[in-house]
């Protein structure tokens, strides 16, 4: 065998077992995974009061925050938190740089053909939220040929767009705020909660609900997809039910959003 022959084989092995390392890598249960190195990865925005946020100073805080640490100590890891913008948050859960995302994420149909989810740990309403002197738009039929912002992958987004609005994209709750009552938008789309929460930090801000969805979201954790991903959805599935079953989530709810969001 020549040089060149020599060559080719080694580097045909090296492809092999760097390919049969992955490979184990990927087949390797996640929660196994997690225990081993002790800690888990969890994505969210740190923007979205009072789901996740830097208070004033400067530690990451929420609703959202707490729930993710108390799971953690029910799995027996450390929690990691990795803040990032929306549009890549789950973009990252989905190709393992992060193991799952806490963030206020409401189940929908078209996440779910990419990603398994928990069952849900809360509950919300969306409101239709316009400038107090808004009295055109006062239903989501309103919306169409209007202006909105929200971040672009978001339900609010997609909310919106079905009845006829143009989304802007923006990166946080407080740009999309700050267009709204600069007359730069017509509306926008939010949690109820999460606009009680802004008008109780901003007491002078001129703007209302003009309506509220009908129907209530499931607020859920999603992860990747695939069997190996099992085990771990079925421990945050009971870490929840503790949470349920011991007051926590009321307790935090009460805490952040001055009800129980963890009750439909």
């Amino acid at each position: 065998m020549n040089l060149k022959k020599i060559r080719l084989f080694v580097l045909m092995l090296l492809m092999s077992f760097t390919t049969s390392c992955v490979s184990e890598i990927d087949k390797e249960d996640l929660l196994l995974s997690i225990r081993k190195k002790g800690n888990m990865v969890v994505a969210m925005e740190g923007t979205w009061a009072p789901w996740t946020y830097h208070d004033e100073n400067g530690d990451l805080v929420g609703f959202d925050v707490e729930v993710a640490k108390e799971i953690g100590k029910i799995l027996g890891v450390e929690v990691i938190f990795v803040e990032g913008e929306w549009d890549g948050l789950l973009e990252g859960v989905s190709a393992g740089r992060y193991d799952i995302m806490v963030n206020g994420v409401e189940e929908t149909e078209e996440r779910g053909k990419k990603f398994d989810f928990s069952t849900p740990y809360a509950y919300m309403k969306t409101a239709l939220i316009v400038r107090s002197d808004n009295n055109e738009i006062k239903s989501f039929e309103d919306l169409k040929d209007k202006t909105t912002a929200n971040t672009v992958s978001s339900t609010y987004a997609s909310v919106a767009e079905k009845y006829g609005a143009k989304v802007t994209g923006v990166d946080d709750l407080n740009q999309t705020f700050e267009l709204l009552t600069s007359g730069r938008i017509d509306a926008t789309l939010n949690a109820e909660v999460t606009y009680y929460d802004y008008i109780k930090e901003h007491k002078e801000a001129n703007i209302k609900i003009a309506a509220l969805t009908e129907e209530v979201s499931n607020v859920v954790i999603p992860m990747r997809k695939g069997k190996n991903v099992n085990s771990l959805k079925e421990e945050i599935n009971k870490a929840i039910e503790k949470l349920r079953e011991n007051g926590t989530l009321s307790s935090l709810s009460e805490k952040y959003f001055g009800v129980d969001v963890s009750k439909k």
